[in-house]
């Protein structure tokens, strides 16, 4: 028989984290003592005072479809969670809900690329940017950046990359997989560069807005000329351990939240009632809730840092947000270990899993060759023996 599959599909690479967490789980199955740090999943519970609000919604019978944007009672919540936290004033005309920030860039992809269109990736960036971008028939322009630089794209690398097809730029801040985090200065150089072009618009992810080490947050859509020519992503997915609710949400101008909103409509229609429901309570929250959960995080990520920088060839930043260090690791690119020759980060990474049983994610998924990627979203104890057995593996 012929392939049935489309061509779409056949193109469309599979999530390197989402394929390494299933191997990592097959090998434990089958006895491995795999400690796994690919996943980006924070391993505390959801808060108490956020799951009592999704029992009072089943009580109160939120079970049937809830509007396709969202409803009205949490887009208002989201408004105020946008003055509150970022100086942004959108209106509930501006907000759309969606099944997990995930959906909410399909959206956006689907609503604003058009075949051939521009879009450009400061690298390392989250490994679905690229495919989602794909789908919708644009092109990823990739803008390297490396260790040596925070992973941080400068204005002069902007510029560069601006042609008459750029149609938008994707980022994320605090950066998944880097931990590295825009301040005002830099997202204020960067939009000079991005007012100077008419009709580029900007999709700033900001999922891991409150995991964060630096002490100050900037949305770039607060930078002035720039409210319009954002789209804000954020969720209650990281900061709140909420990533098996799948909500995410954005601010945006009118016109492209109703194009978002009748998108969504034809593919899976509002999001689940009662996390809904629930997440009106996260977003209300003072963020000072979230404070020994961070701290938890800052910890894990000075522990590992030192220990990963005891760790011979291995180079890395000083992540100031999110829960992953990405080291780079392309000291070992032509080399043999244990009588495997490491040609790439996929290869290391590959014999991390099957020399020291530590699962980690290559670099390349995320647009960054010479690099691995790991997550600290678990134990101290745990942290500490992956470090050990990864430094015995490449002694």
């Amino acid at each position: 028989m012929s392939n049935p599959l489309s061509d779409r599909i056949n193109s469309l690479t599979t999530s390197q984290t989402l394929a390494m967490a299933a191997l990592a789980r097959e090998l434990k199955a089958q006895g491995k003592d795999i400690i796994s740090l690919s996943l980006g999943e924070p391993d505390f519970n959801t808060p108490d005072f956020i799951k009592e609000a999704a029992k009072k919604a089943i009580d109160e019978n939120y079970s049937t479809y809830s509007p396709v944007d969202g409803y009205m009672e949490l887009k208002e919540a989201i408004c105020r969670k946008f003055k509150r936290d970022n100086n942004l004033e959108y209106k509930p005309g501006n907000i759309v809900v969606s099944t997990g920030a995930k959906q909410s860039l399909y959206n956006i992809a689907q609503c604003m690329i058009n075949p051939g269109d521009e879009v450009i990736l400061p690298a390392p960036y989250w490994v679905s940017y690229y495919e989602i971008i794909k789908i919708a028939g644009g092109i990823p322009v990739e803008v390297p950046t490396s260790v040596e630089t925070d992973f941080k794209i400068t204005p002069e690398q902007l510029e560069k990359a601006i042609t008459p097809k750029t149609k938008m730029i994707w980022y994320s801040s605090p950066c998944n997989p880097s931990g590295s985090v825009y301040n005002r200065e830099e997202l204020t150089a960067l939009s000079n560069i991005i007012l100077k072009h008419d009709n580029i618009y900007v999709v700033a992810d900001e999922i891991y807005e409150h995991i964060n080490f630096s002490g100050t947050f900037c949305s770039i859509a607060s930078i002035p000329g720039m409210f319009d020519r954002t789209i804000t992503v954020n969720g209650v997915a990281k900061a709140f351990a909420m990533t098996g609710w799948r909500i995410g949400y954005i601010g945006a101008s009118e016109e492209i939240a109703k194009a978002c909103t009748k998108m969504q409509g034809q593919v899976t229609s509002g999001a689940n009632s009662i996390a809904q429901r629930a997440t009106i309570t996260a977003v209300d929250a003072d963020p000072s809730v979230l404070n020994d959960m961070v701290a938890a995080f800052k910890n894990r990520r000075d522990l590992v840092v030192g220990l990963v920088k005891a760790i011979p060839g291995f180079k890395l930043n000083v992540p100031e947000g999110a829960f992953y260090v990405f080291p780079d690791v392309s000291y070992y690119f032509g080399k043999t270990l244990r009588g495997k020759l490491i040609n790439n980060a996929d290869d290391f990474s590959m014999y991390l899993l099957s020399e020291a049983n530590v699962a980690t994610v290559t670099g390349d998924a995320f647009g960054n060759a010479n690099c691995i990627r790991f997550s600290y979203a678990t134990s101290e104890a745990l942290l500490t023996e992956a470090m050990k057995r990864i430094k015995e593996a490449v002694s």
